[in-house]
């Protein structure tokens, strides 16, 4: 049996250190946990194998101090090396059948998807949750993928019984309206890392979430 998500609704930071800058990624999450992070994933694309791995488990430890977990997105290696508590995967990634023969029992897997039929398919696959976006517009990533707006959430959770992660541009403002379209979780990277105090960004994105629940 996989480790338990967060209840619904949850809010899943993802610590990317693309956007973090000079800030640590293990200071990001333990600057997160205290405002009620439990679950985290770590991001680093493009780094150097050794850079990544250095980087994760000084996450993973922050994670780990705090009662949190930390999925490694990408990198099943790493997160085998560290003892991480999961991997995140996109559409580009190695297949989800196979990363779940690699991984130890209990270890969550996650699918990124950005439109009906790849959610589907990664709902057909041994995943814990499956998520869907972007939502909204986000500057996140250089080349992002089509907006796809919070009815294609709505349409998603009618396909789905997998928990579902929206994400992709979300912020305070429009958090609920994700939830209340069928979200039970949502990944945020830009609206929590841009701020100095971390643990009180976490605290109200997290009502903001419960507001639309």
């Amino acid at each position: 049996m996989a480790r338990p998500l967060p209840p619904r609704p949850f809010l899943y930071p993802i610590v990317d250190v693309a956007t973090l800058g000079t800030r640590p990624g293990g200071a990001a999450v333990a600057g997160l946990v205290p405002g009620g992070a439990k679950l985290a994933q770590f991001l680093g694309k493009g780094l150097p194998d050794r850079r990544f791995l250095e980087l994760a488990a000084e996450a993973l430890a922050a994670a780990r101090r705090g009662g949190a977990m930390l999925v490694v997105n990408d990198r099943p290696d790493v997160a085998l090396i560290l003892g991480a508590d999961g991997v995140h995967l996109g559409q580009d990634d190695l297949d989800p059948r196979d990363v779940r023969g690699l991984l130890p029992p209990g270890a969550l897997l996650g699918v990124s998807t950005h439109d009906l039929p790849q959610l589907e398919r990664a709902s057909g696959a041994p995943v814990d949750y499956v998520a869907i976006g972007p939502v909204f517009p986000t500057r996140t990533k250089a080349a992002p993928e089509p907006v796809v707006g919070v009815e294609m959430v709505r349409r998603a959770r009618a396909l789905t019984s997998r928990p579902l992660v929206a994400i992709g541009g979300i912020t305070e403002s429009n958090a609920g309206s994700v939830v209340d379209a069928g979200a039970d979780g949502v990944a945020v990277v830009s609206a929590l890392l841009a701020e100095a105090d971390l643990s009180g960004a976490f605290r109200r994105l997290e009502k903001a979430l419960r507001a639309g629940a």
